[in-house]
């Protein structure tokens, strides 16, 4: 008799559950249905308002003339241009990531030398970096390594602000109890604080890959003669504002692909963490 309970009270949960799932499940492929069709609904409103003049195509260019120049540009170096960006993009990224969480921990380190630090640190994170655009030409020369350098100076304060503040605000009750049981600072931290702040890094990194991608493309704008970017300054010194928006459409689609990578690295670290 208490197994067939227990038998039952098994199937309800597992009933419910899989209620809750199915009604999750139907919320989210209503809200991607939804982003969808509002996609489709701008891109669908654009055109038509481009063909009937209610804005000019010239300067806002329209969906069908930027197919065309996709379609004219892409045996012409198009991917070519893509991929420097996302290239840059990318190394930009890992040693803004990299320099930053080894400051953090740094500054984790030393308190004295995190209140050292701590008003430069401000200071920085809120002076415009595109503004160092020309000092950094004239300190590493004019090419790649100055649009990877102005990405990384966009990326490491937020990096290393957003650890620091992390690693401050771990479980003390936590850390205390490692102390107890005789754990060095360095197995403290290894063991408890930074696994305790994956969660802070990956949100670091979401917005980090945005901010390398800006970086990169200022840069770009400054030095490059390949990349994005210098599509965009060649497009508008020319007139040719189809290759713009062509060029700004695909910098929304590589941004949403890179942003798409660290949400699945996250979502796979996070898993393996928690086995």
């Amino acid at each position: 008799m208490n197994k067939k309970i227990s038998t039952l009270g098994r199937k309800e949960i597992s009933a419910e559950r899989e209620a809750y799932l199915a009604g999750r499940k139907r919320k989210k492929l209503q809200v991607r249905a939804c982003q969808i069709a509002l996609l489709v609904l701008f891109i669908a409103a654009w055109e038509v308002f481009a063909r009937l003049g209610v804005i000019d195509s010239f300067i806002m260019s329209s969906p069908s003339r930027i197919l065309r120049t996709l379609a004219n540009f892409s045996g012409n170096g198009l991917l070519v241009h893509v991929g420097i960006t996302c290239f840059e993009t990318l190394v930009g990224f890992g040693l803004g990531a990299l320099i930053g969480n080894a400051i953090a921990f740094t500054l984790w380190w030393s308190p004295f030398l995190a209140r050292v630090a701590a008003p430069y640190l401000v200071v920085l994170n809120a002076l415009p970096k595109i503004a160092l655009g020309p000092v950094i030409i004239v300190w590493v020369g004019a090419g790649m390594q100055a649009i990877i350098v102005m990405a990384l100076a966009i990326s490491l304060i937020v990096t290393v602000l957003e650890m620091l503040g992390g690693f401050a605000s771990t479980d003390k009750e936590l850390i205390k109890m490692a102390k107890t049981f005789g754990a060095t600072r360095w197995q403290t931290f290894v063991k408890i604080i930074y696994p305790s702040n994956l969660q802070v890094l990956f949100g670091s990194l979401k917005i980090n890959i945005g901010l390398s991608l800006v970086g990169v493309i200022a840069g770009e704008f400054l030095v490059s003669r390949a990349g994005l970017g210098y599509l965009i300054i060649y497009g508008g010194q020319v007139f040719q504002m189809d290759l713009v928006m062509t060029s700004v459409l695909l910098l929304g689609v590589l941004a949403a692909l890179l942003y798409g990578g660290v949400a699945l690295l996250e979502k796979k670290v996070m898993k393996f963490v928690q086995r």
